[in-house]
């Protein structure tokens, strides 16, 4: 079973355009951030902070 910091990690390479960590699946993140508001809410800040950051020129 992976935890919150593990599915964190791949949402941060998913934005990044990054493979995934090893053991986690494209399919297994989709549902986790379905089902965990926490981890759906930080997924959500991470995409907006990638947007102003490219707005900015920092990516």
């Amino acid at each position: 079973m992976h935890h919150c910091s593990e599915f964190r990690t791949a949402i941060s390479a998913s934005v990044d355009g990054e493979e995934l960590p090893p053991g986690v699946t494209g399919a297994a993140l989709d549902a986790h951030v379905r089902g965990c508001a926490e981890c759906n809410a930080w997924g959500e800040r991470v995409r907006r902070l990638r947007v102003l950051a490219a707005g900015l020129g920092m990516d």
